[in-house]
């Protein structure tokens, strides 16, 4: 393997990611390998020369020598072992997709970075390849994928919107009652509303999908054009169940605190923080989506809903003389 010239910043940055990225791949795969089920096992096996590989290369690559994750690193290796010994070979293979997703997305950040350096491009489509192809079929096998990137979706959408918009509520209308018990009845009741709107809408919108795509295949084998077999998304019925029952529980996350007890919306407010963080890190990392922006967003969407619904309490109150 060639090694790089002289890294700029930039480089050094991307390179420590990249270094510490395919250590703790490697790192996980042979925890793995010692708690795996014994068809698990040789799926690793035929994965750890994959990633010894690409651990060396990034390594002489930019010329850089790690030998040690950070803390943060492995705090998350520990969390997937002990997640992955609890749950068994679900989680293993859960596990190995989420990685899969992830260097797919990293390496073509590389790839868009340095394919014009004529020197060090197939060396780099080499190792693209690896991850692409051999990772790939090497994951999924014969199996279908566990991770289905609809039915995240449609988690992510339940539980976004039932946290942000029943900790909203909560919020105003702790501002406009300024009485628990009316907090409490008022919450349930929006978000057992929501969660059968939202699971009407997702049915509505999942069948609609179906029907177009089911007439624009008979228009197209009536004239005789050759189609494709279309991938059976999920079912409207099994949409609409997913994401009313996710929103359901991200609305239960800020009327729990009321219900035990609490008289003001700070409880509610932290507690659907702190589990809106532990979301969006979860399912980023099954999705491969970025965790830090997934959080980020969301916080900010909630700090909005909250001072929005909270002045709209106040202003109701005053205006209409609320008093319970």
């Amino acid at each position: 393997m060639t090694s790089s010239p002289a890294a700029t910043s930039a480089d050094v940055r991307l390179a420590k990611r990249l270094i510490l990225d395919e250590l703790f791949d490697l790192s996980l795969y042979r925890t793995l390998h010692a708690i795996a089920p014994a068809d698990l096992r040789r799926t690793l096996e035929a994965l750890i020369p994959v990633e010894t590989r690409h651990f060396a290369f990034w390594q002489d690559f930019f010329g850089l020598r790690v030998q040690r994750l950070d803390a943060g690193r492995r705090i998350k290796l520990a969390l997937l072992a002990l997640l992955c010994r609890i749950f068994g070979a679900p989680a293993i293979h859960l596990a190995l997709e989420a990685i899969e997703v992830h260097g797919v997305r990293k390496y073509l950040q590389v790839w868009d970075r340095y394919r014009d350096d004529a020197r060090l491009r197939a060396a780099l489509r080499e190792v693209l390849e690896d991850e692409f192809k051999h990772e790939d079929a090497t994951v999924a096998g014969d199996e279908a994928r566990k991770i289905n990137p609809e039915r995240v979706r449609n988690i992510f959408l339940g539980l976004n919107d039932g946290l942000v918009e029943i900790v909203g509520a909560v919020s105003g209308f702790f501002a406009a009652f300024g009485n628990a018990g009316m907090v409490l009845m008022a919450g349930i009741t929006v978000g057992v509303a929501g969660a059968i709107s939202m699971a009407a809408g997702a049915y509505v919108a999942t069948s609609s999908e179906a029907e177009v795509r089911d007439t624009e295949t008979a228009r197209r084998r009536f004239l005789g054009e050759t189609t494709a077999d279309a991938e059976t998304g999920e079912s409207a019925l099994g949409s609409a169940i997913v994401v009313g029952l996710s929103y359901f529980a991200g609305a239960l996350v800020p009327v729990l605190p009321v219900l035990f007890g609490a008289h003001t919306a700070w409880p509610s407010l932290i507690t659907a923080g702190t589990i809106i963080i532990v979301v969006s890190m979860l399912l980023a990392f099954l999705s491969g989506m970025n965790v830090r922006r997934r959080i980020v967003t969301n916080l900010v969407i909630i700090a909005a809903a909250v001072g929005i619904t909270y002045v709209i309490g106040i202003v109701t109150k005053a205006v209409f003389g609320i008093a319970v």
